[in-house]
């Protein structure tokens, strides 16, 4: 197996208005495919080079800065692509729905806190909702850190990622972040995060 860079799954202009196009290609193809082109190089003949992700990422504290940061950068970008959709937007339906408002009281409230973890997560970094032992919980990981990593201080599998690097958002929003996140929402593929919320129960059993 080796480690190939995905393609967006829509257009530049498709999360328009909410993502602007150009804060998207730059995003992908400057910031995304840097972080790939880095962790191959980081990679190149070692063992990582056919190495599953979640795999190197359970024992990063073992491997160079360079494999983490870029590899992280290389993945958390995936899910975050993934967890997007231009007719995005709305609530959850189905288990993922009822696990959220059984675990966070309700939707609203989950959203809520979801966002507070973006808000006040320092410097640059991302927001998760993961699954932890079969549960649902909201975490913030530093730079291009994960929740699959062993150095993060709670650790999951991510089913929702949020990036709240500047990068993702200053061309439209500046520093203005709770905006950025606030018209995130409109975005959010719930298909999606639901499937993973699927794959990640299965994972636990």
């Amino acid at each position: 197996m080796s480690h190939i860079f995905p393609e967006l799954p829509y257009a530049y202009d498709s999360l328009e208005p909410y993502i602007d196009a150009k804060t998207m290609e730059v995003h992908y193809s400057k910031h995304h495919r840097t972080y790939f082109d880095k962790f191959v190089t980081a990679v190149s003949g070692t063992e990582l080079e056919s190495t599953r992700l979640d795999d190197i990422f359970a024992n990063i504290s073992q491997h160079s800065p360079a494999v983490r940061n870029n590899g992280g950068g290389y993945y958390n970008h995936i899910l975050y692509w993934n967890c997007m959709a231009p007719n995005g937007g709305g609530k959850p339906s189905g288990k993922l729905a009822d696990d959220i408002n059984s675990t966070f009281d309700s939707f609203e409230n989950f959203r809520q806190l979801f966002a507070q973890a973006a808000i006040n997560t320092f410097g640059s970094g991302f927001a998760w909702l993961i699954v932890k032992d079969g549960q649902l919980k909201i975490t913030s990981t530093s730079n291009q850190d994960n929740p699959l990593m062993d150095v993060a201080v709670e650790q999951g599998e991510p089913i929702l990622a949020l990036d709240v690097w500047e990068h993702a958002y200053y061309i439209s929003y500046q520093n203005r972040r709770p905006e950025y996140i606030d018209a995130w929402w409109n975005v959010v593929n719930w298909n999606a995060v639901s499937e993973n919320y699927a794959l990640a129960l299965a994972d636990n059993k």
